[in-house]
């Protein structure tokens, strides 16, 4: 079972090809990093996965349910999320609650679980102490620790997320990361998620996906590296 399923995958931004033939999948359980030079579109790749984007030739699948038989939950951080200016006037924890309403539940009040998820997301990104605070006072790496916790507030199956660790200092990447292979490990989750500090996810990450330039070709067309494609991170 593949919660993502992409087949030859091509796209252009006007007459510029910067994505050719990528295939790739994700499963349960799988904790897989996305890696390439700057300018290598992997955000782009992201977007196509997740219908933001309409390929040139090639098609996505994305399971509707997930491995229970239940409505598949997808999480998406992308890049810069945590730009809140000191004037936001959201606490953390109403931040974060938010984060439980993704189905169509803007009106329904939260369940006793919703409360729990809440809370357990905020102790998981170390954040719980902070939940009276708002936003705006945040640092950056605070901020992008908070928009974390909404995302795993709302329990997703499918976790995608676009350099979710650039704010952090390297004891909450570190933690964040074993928290992540954690979630893959114990709760079946799958996560697909770009970085560039695949040197620090060796022996965490289950695979890693590396895109690269074609030597053929204009320098910001790029391909799928098939020896990584199907290699673990592991040395």
């Amino acid at each position: 079972m593949h919660y993502i399923d992409a087949q030859s995958l091509s796209f252009k931004y006007e007459r510029e090809t910067v994505l050719e033939d990528i295939s790739l999948y994700v499963a349960p359980g799988e904790f897989v990093i996305l890696t390439g030079e700057n300018g290598a579109a992997k955000s782009t790749l992201l977007r196509l996965l997740l219908g933001m984007l309409k390929p040139l030739s090639g098609k996505v699948s994305i399971r509707s349910t997930n491995r229970l038989g239940q409505k598949l939950v997808t999480g998406y951080v992308p890049q810069q999320v945590a730009a809140f200016n000191a004037g936001f006037p959201t606490t953390v924890e109403e931040f974060v609650r938010s984060g439980c309403f993704p189905q169509g539940r803007w009106f329904k009040r939260l369940t006793a679980t919703d409360y729990t998820h809440i809370e357990k997301a905020l102790e998981s990104v170390n954040m719980l102490d902070f939940r009276k605070k708002r936003i705006g006072s945040l640092s950056g790496g605070q901020k992008q620790r908070v928009c974390l916790a909404r995302m795993f507030a709302c329990d997703p199956d499918l976790l995608i997320l676009d350099e979710p660790s650039t704010a952090m200092d390297k004891a909450s990447r570190e933690q964040f990361y074993q928290l992540l292979q954690h979630e893959a490990q114990h709760h079946q989750k799958a996560i697909l998620m770009v970085t560039h500090d695949s040197d620090d996810l060796t022996g965490i990450a289950d695979r890693q996906i590396h895109l690269v330039r074609k030597e053929d070709v204009p320098w910001r067309c790029f391909s799928l590296d098939s020896c990584n494609a199907h290699s673990s991170v592991h040395s």
